[in-house]
C-alpha cells in the first residue's frame, strides 16, 4: 500500500493548507465551533465556513498577522473554561491587527498544528516575495546536495541509475532504513508515473531521499528556530543552543564549528549553513544526549563519610542465574566491577585439598575455587571506579581454610587491603577520596585481646539465619561458629554488628559497625520508624539483602530504602527488569564511579526528612518536569512476540521514582502500525518534590503484543537530565545500548510557580486570590527555644515573598509574550523585541541602565498593547531588583535564628527533661527542633539560589537587549557602557559576599 506522504518543505505545507482542513475555533465566551479552513489559491488570505458573516468577512489577510503561536498561550486559551479538555500541541493561535486580536485554533492532531503553523509562518515572512516556495525544491540546498551525490554515483553520466544501485546509495546515506521500504518507495513513485523501467531518475531519487529520510518532527522545528528559512545559519544555531538547550558561553565559532562537523553538503559547510540533514545528524550525535556530559565524570563532593554516599551493591555476586540452583560463575565477578559495583559478595566454604571455594550451597556440583575469584577482582577492581571496594564476606569455613583465606588476601590485594584501626577519637568512617583504590573487607570481628587467637561469633549466613527464623522450631538462639584472629584482623572499618533497635544503636554502635537487614525486616522499620531510619544513616552504614523468598533472584525495589538513605541495597545483577534498570540508571551519575552523594536533607546532623513524606519536602523547593514525547526512531519488535509480525503499535510511558509524593506515572496515546518514526507529540508535567531522589523511567511498549510488550527503556536521575530538545537513547531488556532506536523530547525544568497548567483566570477570579503557602515552622513546647524560633518567623514570610513575587512577574511577561512558562527568558525578550520594533524596523523602546538594572523606556507615543508589555516587564525588573538588594539581609536573620537554635542542640534533651517532656513528647520536640532547624537552612540555601538567578536573569536580559537592537546607541561605547553595567552587579555582590566573609 502506498505510505502516506511525509512533509518534507514549506510547499508541502501550502499545497496541505490550500486543500484545507476542519479545525476547532475557540471563543473567549468557552463556545467551540467546527469550522473547514482553507487557505486562497493565491496565498493571500486564509477563509473558513460555515460562517454567519458573507464571505468576504469570513476571512483573515495574511498581510494583517502579526504573530502565530503554538499552544494554549492567549487570554482566549487561559480563560476558557474547557481549556484542561484541549490537548496543548493541537492548540494554535494566530494573532492580527493593530491590537493582537487572536484567532484561536484546534487542530485534531499536533502534526496538523505544526503543518498550519509552519505554513503560515512562512507565508507571513516571505510576504513580499509570496510566490518564492513555487520555484518549487529544485534550487533549495538540500537538492542541490542531493544532485551532487546522484551525479558522483552515477559513472556514466546518463542521468539514470539502476535501482539495487540507488537503493544502497539512500542505505549509505541513512543506515537506519530497511531495503525493503526503499525499494517499496521507489515502486510507489514509478507507479505515481506509469513507469515500467525500474531505473531511477535523479528526480525520482531525490523524491524518495526526502519522503524517506525527512522527520517531519525535525523540519517543523528546523522552521521554526530558522525564522521561517529551512536551514539554519550559525546566528539561528547560536540561539537555539542559548535559548532552548540551554547551553552557556556559545560563540559563533563554535556555532560554525557544529556546522563544519554535522552539515552533509560541501556547499554548506563552506557557507555556514546546516539544513535538514545535517541538523538531524547533529540532534542525533552525543551532543544532544539526555544525558549531562558533567556528570559523566565524577562531579560530586567525594570528601564526604562512606555513610553519606549510596553505595552500587551486588548480591550473591558469583551467580549468573537464579540463587535456587544457579552454578557459581567468574563472569559474575567481572560483570558486576565492569558496571561500577563497589559492593560485592563473597560466601565462602570449605574445598577439598586445604582449598577454600565458592558455591551455591543449593547446587555444589559447580563451585569456584577462593583464589581464583579474588584474584579476578584484583585484576578488576578499580577499572570502571577507583574508589574504594567493599568485599562482603560470607564465611562458612572451618579455622585452618580462615587462615589460608586471609593469607591468600593478604597475598593477592598487598597494599590495597585496607586494615587500618579506626580512630575512636573521630565519629564518621572515612571518605572515598580517602580511601580511593582500597580493598575494605566486612565481616566479622573477635574483641581486640591480641591474646585471642580464635572465637566464637554469630554466624554470618543470612539466608540460613532467615530459615531458622521461619521454621516453628526455631528459638531465638543465634547460630555461633569460631572465628580466627588473622581473619579477624581483617576486618576494620565494616565491623558486622547485629541490629537491635535504633535506641541502642544510637547510644553504643560504633561508627566502624554496621548492620545487615533484610529486605522484609527494613520494609517493617522504613514504615514504622521512617526518621529514625534516616537519621541512624548519617552515621552509620546499612546493608540491605533480598529476601530469601526471593527464589527466582527476583529483585526488590532500591528507591524504597534510597529513600531512608540505606547506603548498600544489594541488587542480583543477574536479573534484568524494571527494579534493576532503576539501580543501573541511578548509578550511571557522578561518573558512574559507584558513588552517589547523598542530598543534604539527609546527611545534616540536625535536619528532619521522613522517607514516607507525601507532601512538600521542608526547606526543598519543589520544581515542575515538563516532558514532551515527540517521536521514536527504529522500534524493534518485542523480543518474545515469536508469533507476531513486524508491524507494532507503540506507546510511551514516563514513570517518575522517588519519595512516594513524586512517584507518578503518565502515558502517551498509541500510534498505529509504525515502528520506523511514530509521532506522539504529547506533553506531561510532573510536580517534583526532591529531585535529588528523582529518577525518570522512559518505557517504550507494543499495544497490541503477542507474549511480549517490552519494546525499551532508559532510566535517568532527575539531576543528569539536560533541558531542550534530546534524544533517549533506549535500552533492551538486560540493559544493552540499542543501535539507531531513541526517543526524541523536549525537556524543560522550572519552578512550581514558573510551571504547571494555565490558571483558570475566569474561575479563579470568582473563587478569590489563591492563598500562598508557606512553610510553617514547628511548635517544640519549650519556651526560650520556641522564643528563638518566632523571631525567623518574619524573615521567612519575606523571603518567601520576594522569591514567589519574582517569579510570578516573570510568569506574567511570558504570558503577554504568547510564551508557555517553560520558555527561557532569552526567548521572551526575542518576541517582546519583536513587537517593541516598529515596521521601519527602528525600535519603539530604548534599553537605559538605571542603577545597573535593565529598564526601558518607550521612544515617544506607543500603543496601549505595548504599554501593558512595558508594565509587566519594568515589573519583572521591580521584583528582580528588590530581592538582589534585598535577600543578604533577609538571609542574614534567617542564619542568625538558625545559629542560635543550634546553640542548644546539644543540651536539647536536659532542657526538655527539666520541662517534664519525656518519651513521646521529648521525641517529637527533638522531631520539631530538626524540622525548624532544616526550614531555615533550606528557606536560607534558596533565597541564596534565587538571588544569584536574578543576577543572571538581569545579565541575560541585558545582553538580549543589546542583541536584539533594543539600544538607543548601538555603538561599541554604549556596548562597552553596559558591558561595565553587568560588571558592576556582579561586583558589587561579590564584594558584599567577600566583605561578610
Amino acid at each position: 500500500m502506498p505510505s502516506e506522504k511525509k512533509i518534507s518543505s514549506a510547499s508541502d505545507c501550502i499545497s496541505f493548507m490550500q486543500a484545507g482542513c476542519e479545525l476547532k475555533k475557540v471563543r473567549p465566551n468557552s463556545r467551540i465551533y467546527n469550522r473547514f479552513f482553507t487557505l486562497d489559491t493565491d496565498l493571500q488570505a486564509l477563509r473558513w465556513e460555515p460562517s454567519k458573516k458573507d464571505l468576504e468577512k469570513a476571512k483573515l489577510d495574511i498581510s494583517a498577522i502579526k504573530e502565530i503561536r503554538l499552544g494554549k498561550n492567549t487570554e482566549t486559551f487561559r480563560n476558557n473554561g474547557l481549556a484542561d479538555q484541549i490537548c496543548e500541541d493541537c492548540a494554535f493561535s494566530i494573532l492580527h491587527g493593530e491590537n493582537y486580536e487572536s484567532l484561536d485554533l484546534v487542530a485534531n492532531s499536533a502534526d496538523v498544528a505544526n503543518i498550519w503553523v509552519s505554513g503560515l509562518r512562512y507565508l507571513v515572512s516571505r510576504s513580499k516575495q509570496p510566490l518564492d516556495f513555487m520555484e518549487g525544491n529544485q534550487n533549495t540546498p538540500r537538492f542541490m546536495w542531493l544532485k551532487t551525490v546522484f551525479e558522483a554515483a552515477d559513472v556514466d553520466g546518463n542521468g539514470i541509475m539502476l535501482e539495487d544501485t540507488s537503493v544502497e546509495l539512500i542505505k549509505q546515506l541513512n543506515p537506519t532504513l530497511k531495503e525493503s521500504k526503499i525499494r517499496l518507495k521507489f515502486k510507489e513513485i514509478q507507479k505515481s508515473k506509469e513507469k515500467l523501467t525500474t531505473r531511477v531518475t535523479e528526480e525520482e531519487f531525490c523524491e524518495a531521499f526526502c519522503e524517506l529520510c525527512t522527520r517531519p518532527e525535525v523540519y517543523f522545528l528546523l522552521v521554526q528556530i530558522s525564522k521561517n528559512k529551512e536551514y539554519l545559519d550559525a546566528n539561528d544555531l547560536m540561539l537555539f543552543l542559548e535559548a532552548e538547550q540551554g547551553v552557556t558561553h556559545i560563540t559563533e565559532d563554535m556555532c560554525l564549528d557544529i556546522i563544519r562537523r554535522y552539515e552533509l553538503s560541501e556547499e554548506g559547510r563552506q557557507k555556514g549553513f546546516l539544513a535538514i540533514d545535517g541538523f538531524t545528524q547533529y540532534l542525533l550525535s552525543p551532543e544532544c544526549d539526555i544525558f549531562d556530559p558533567e556528570q559523566k565524570k565524577v562531579a560530586q563532593d567525594m570528601t564526604q563519610p562512606l555513610s553519606h554516599y549510596y553505595i552500587n551493591a551486588s548480591h550473591n555476586t558469583y551467580l549468573i542465574e537464579d540463587q535456587f540452583r544457579g552454578p557459581a560463575d567468574i563472569n559474575g565477578y567481572v560483570r558486576a566491577l565492569k558496571m561500577g559495583c563497589r559492593s560485592i559478595e563473597l560466601d565462602v566454604s570449605d574445598g577439598s585439598d586445604n582449598e577454600p571455594i565458592l558455591c551455591n550451597r543449593n547446587n555444589v556440583t559447580t563451585h569456584l575455587s577462593f583464589r581464583s575469584v579474588i584474584e579476578v577482582i584484583n585484576k578488576f577492581a578499580f577499572i570502571a571506579s577507583e574508589y574504594p571496594l567493599i568485599l562482603c564476606l560470607g564465611n562458612h569455613c572451618s579455622l585452618p581454610q580462615q587462615k589460608i583465606m586471609a593469607q591468600l588476601m593478604k597475598k593477592v590485594f598487598g597494599d590495597k587491603l585496607y586494615t587500618e584501626a579506626p580512630l575512636p577519637s573521630e565519629t564518621y568512617l572515612p571518605s572515598p577520596g580517602k580511601l580511593k583504590r582500597m580493598i575494605i573487607v566486612k565481616g566479622k570481628k573477635l574483641p581486640s585481646d591480641p591474646d585471642v587467637l580464635e572465637g566464637e561469633v554469630t554466624d554470618e549466613d543470612e539466608e540460613a539465619e532467615m530459615s531458622r527464623r521461619l521454621s516453628v522450631d526455631y528459638n531465638g538462639e543465634q547460630k555461633q561458629i569460631l572465628l580466627c584472629r588473622e581473619l579477624s584482623d581483617l576486618v576494620s572499618i565494616c565491623k558486622s554488628v547485629q541490629y537491635r533497635d535504633f535506641e541502642l544503636s544510637m547510644k553504643s554502635q560504633n561508627y566502624w559497625e554496621m548492620c545487615s537487614f533484610s529486605e522484609t525486616e527494613a520494609s517493617r522499620i522504613a514504615n514504622e520508624y521512617p526518621e529514625d531510619f534516616v537519621n541512624y544513616n548519617k552515621r552509620f552504614l546499612s546493608r540491605i539483602y533480598p529476601s530469601a523468598m526471593r527464589i527466582d533472584s527476583s529483585n526488590l525495589n532500591p528507591q524504597d530504602f534510597w529513600n531512608c538513605g540505606c547506603q548498600i541495597v544489594a541488587m542480583n545483577f543477574q536479573t534484568p527488569g524494571p527494579m534493576m534498570d532503576l539501580h543501573t540508571g541511578w548509578f550511571l551519575q557522578n561518573g558512574g564511579c559507584g558513588y552517589v552523594l547523598r542530598p543534604s536533607i539527609m546527611r545534616d546532623e540536625v535536619s528532619y526528612f521522613s522517607a514516607n513524606t507525601k507532601g512538600i519536602v521542608p526547606g526543598v523547593s519543589p520544581l515542575a518536569l515538563h516532558i514532551k514525547i515527540i517521536s521514536g526512531q527504529n522500534f524493534p519488535k518485542p523480543k518474545g512476540a515469536c508469533a507476531k509480525g513486524d508491524v507494532i503499535d507503540p506507546y510511551v510511558c514516563i514513570e517518575i521514582h522517588g519519595i512516594p509524593a513524586d512517584c507518578s506515572e503518565q502515558r502517551t496515546k498509541t500510534v498505529q502500525q509504525n515502528s520506523d518514526n511514530p509521532i506522539f507529540d504529547e506533553t506531561f508535567e510532573f510536580q517534583v518534590n526532591l529531585p535529588e531522589l528523582a529518577m525518570i523511567r522512559f518505557v517504550v511498549l507494543d499495544d497490541d503484543y503477542i507474549g511480549d510488550e517490552f519494546i525499551g527503556q532508559y532510566t535517568i536521575p532527575f539531576e543528569c537530565l539536560q533541558p531542550g530538545y534530546r534524544h533517549v537513547p533506549l535500552r533492551s531488556f538486560v540493559g544493552d545500548i540499542m543501535e539507531h532506536v531513541t526517543l526524541f523530547v523536549h525537556i524543560a525544568i522550572t519552578n512550581r510557580s514558573g510551571g504547571g497548567k494555565a490558571q483558570k483566570r475566569s474561575l479563579s477570579v470568582r473563587m478569590g486570590k489563591k492563598v500562598r503557602e508557606y512553610t510553617m515552622l514547628r511548635n517544640i513546647g519549650l519556651k526560650t527555644i520556641d522564643d528563638i524560633f518566632k523571631i525567623a518567623v518574619h524573615p521567612l514570610r519575606e523571603a518567601i515573598d520576594m522569591r514567589e513575587n519574582m517569579q510570578n512577574a516573570i510568569v506574567s511577561i511570558k504570558e503577554l509574550c504568547g510564551l508557555p512558562p517553560i520558555a527561557s527568558l532569552k526567548q521572551c525578550l526575542l518576541t517582546l523585541s519583536s513587537r517593541l520594533i516598529t515596521s521601519d524596523n527602528t525600535p519603539s523602546v530604548s534599553l537605559v541602565m538605571k542603577d545597573n538594572f535593565p529598564y526601558l523606556e518607550p521612544l515617544g507615543a506607543i500603543p496601549d498593547v505595548q504599554k501593558k508589555m512595558l508594565a509587566a516587564y519594568d515589573l519583572m525588573i521591580q521584583e528582580s531588583r528588590f530581592l538582589i538588594e534585598m535577600a543578604d539581609t533577609v538571609q542574614e536573620k534567617i542564619v542568625q535564628c538558625q545559629k542560635a537554635g543550634m546553640e542548644f542542640h546539644e543540651e536539647l534533651h536536659n532542657l526538655g527533661a527539666k520541662e517534664g517532656l519525656k518519651g513521646r513528647k521529648l521525641n517529637k520536640a527533638t522531631e520539631s527542633f530538626a524540622w525548624n532547624i532544616t526550614v531555615l537552612k533550606g528557606q536560607g540555601d534558596l533565597l541564596k539560589n534565587a538571588k544569584n538567578e536574578a543576577i543572571e536573569n538581569m545579565k541575560q536580559i541585558q545582553l538580549a537587549c543589546l542583541s536584539c537592537g533594543l539600544s538607543k546607541a548601538p555603538s561599541s561605547g554604549a556596548e562597552a557602557k553596559s558591558k561595565r553595567s553587568l560588571e558592576a552587579i556582579e561586583e558589587k555582590e561579590s564584594g558584599e559576599e567577600n566583605g561578610k566573609l
